[in-house]
């Protein structure tokens, strides 16, 4: 018996010390680091959230119409679309004494506040002449700021860990943090603010600058903690295989050209990020819980309710991702989503959308809820999946070409995606439009229709299934698998050692 017991032990000291070799191979975070640095993304969600409602804003006390804001907001972001990839070789020609990622953090923090904090308190004191540019040049400036930040979030991720099965553990934390913000945040707005102030019309420079300054104060909380989760890793050691090798506008090309993965990332990606811009626009919630169920506070209700769920959602998912590759977790979740959101369909098409309520628990209630809370964690959970697989889509394209080039890679894939991205505004601004809503949009108290209700579960449900279908589509020829990035992975240590051998 003892020698079998020395046996056992024996090959249980081998294995770890197999499994310690083959993670030493990786440069590995701490768990408090990736939850550090995955608060920068929620920091610049929280500043999207509020900009999510500038319409409002813009119409009211600024005095715009409606398709004039709509194709501003686009607009706005067609230009911040072309200037991501100004930053992104600005980010990796950094490399100073405070990093390479740290001070477009704090820059794009700075920026968006300044440019926050002009929009809803002194734009609508401007000349009435003069308030149409003010604002562009204002909104303009906001995302830049958001640009600076968010950059970081695409491109850090490559310094922060390079084991691939690590890397899905950000999005465990981004997932999470996220699925909190957004169910505080549309309680804070639908069940505090909005009854605070009588709602979106009736006193919006008041609600805008409680909402403004809140948000800036929270996003700064979160910026902080990301900078200092990245603070070790943002040094000029863990930047690619150790090697500097120059980037160009021309190896930009070049890079969007030859890299299939990235094609494929900015495909799925993009259409994804457009469906859930249309459908969680603060309008559409409005139209589909103000008016189609006819009960917006339980937009902020459920919004609670389903946070425990969505974190239940993201751990099993973010785990799977990471035992089977993120590639399979992001293919997985979207084939749910689409479930889901078809679900919904059906029992507003087919059911009596005014028979939801918490306190009336029939089976349009259970469904609607079950089906709403799942499709919301998943479709989060589906969308969260593509941040990790940009830091993929780096490595690789080391692996294949040497360059080292995390700015670049992440808006490049940045740039295409806003160009497609910067849509929403503008479907729901003419679909409104159409159907009679060209001065103002749909409010809690607008009268249901025919028309309203379709236009509605067109942006909600409608656009997301289109952009999940391409999706799909796209990841058929999306080659980064799990095992693929681990060859990516010990090819590029190999070339580690190579370089500071030589060194």
């Amino acid at each position: 018996m003892k020698m079998d017991n020395d046996q056992h032990r024996i090959v249980a000291e081998a294995q770890a010390n197999q499994l310690s070799e083959k993670e030493s191979k990786y440069r590995r975070a701490k768990i408090w680091q990736m939850g550090f640095f995955a608060a920068n993304n929620t920091a610049t969600n929280i500043f999207m959230f509020l900009m999510m409602n500038v319409a409002y804003f813009a119409t009211g006390p600024i005095g715009l119409g409606t398709v004039v804001v709509s194709t501003l907001i686009t607009g706005s972001r067609i230009f911040d679309g072309i200037t991501d990839p100004i930053i992104g070789l600005w980010i990796d020609k950094t490399d100073g004494k405070y990093g390479k990622f740290r001070p477009f953090m704090v820059l794009g923090y700075v920026v968006m506040t300044v440019a926050v904090l002009l929009i809803f308190f002194t734009n609508q004191h401007a000349p009435e002449s003069l308030r149409l540019v003010y604002f562009i040049l204002l909104y303009m400036l906001y995302i830049i700021g958001y640009t600076f930040q968010t950059a970081v979030t695409k491109s850090g991720q490559s310094v922060i860990t390079t084991d691939p099965s690590q890397r899905p553990l950000f999005s465990t934390f981004d997932i999470t943090l996220t699925s909190i913000l957004f169910a505080a945040a549309p309680i804070y707005l639908s069940s505090y603010l909005v009854p605070k102030y009588g709602g979106f019309t009736a006193n919006t420079e008041a609600l805008f600058h409680e909402f403004a300054l809140t948000f800036i104060a929270i996003s700064g909380v979160f910026t902080l903690l990301a900078i200092i989760g990245i603070w070790s890793s943002d040094i000029s050691e863990n930047f690619g295989t150790g090697q500097t090798v120059k980037i160009t506008f021309k190896d930009m090309i070049a890079i969007l050209k030859r890299n299939r993965a990235l094609q494929m990332l900015i495909v799925a990606a993009s259409t994804d990020k457009l469906g859930q811009q249309v459908a969680t626009n603060s309008i559409v919630m409005v139209v589909i819980f103000g008016v189609i169920i006819g009960d917006f506070s339980l937009y902020g209700t459920l919004a609670g309710i389903m946070m425990i769920p969505n974190i239940i959602l993201v751990l099993f998912g973010t785990g799977f991702a990471a035992k089977f590759g993120t590639k399979k977790g992001y293919i997985v979740s979207t084939w749910l989503a689409m479930f889901a959101f078809t679900t919904m369909f059906l029992l507003l098409w087919l059911g009596e959308p005014s028979q939801i309520r918490l306190g009336n628990w029939n089976f349009m209630t259970i469904a609607f809820l079950v089906a709403y809370v799942f499709g919301t964690g998943v479709r989060t959970l589906s969308g969260g999946l593509v941040i990790p697989m940009i830091p993929d889509v780096t490595d690789y394209e080391t692996y294949l070409t040497g360059r080292y080039a995390p700015g670049v890679m992440g808006t490049i894939f940045s740039f295409v995606d806003k160009m497609i991205s910067s849509l929403a505004q503008t479907l729901i601004g003419v679909l409104l439009a159409v159907i009679g809503f060209r001065e103002v949009f749909p409010d809690v108290d607008t009268p249901y229709s025919d028309s309203l209700f379709w236009v509605g579960v067109f942006l909600f449900i409608g656009t997301l299934m289109i952009a999940w279908i391409i999706s799909l589509v796209a990841m058929k020829f999306y080659p980064l698998s799990k095992d693929k990035m681990k060859e990516v992975q010990d090819e590029l240590q190999k070339r580690r050692e190579e370089n500071l051998a030589s060194k």
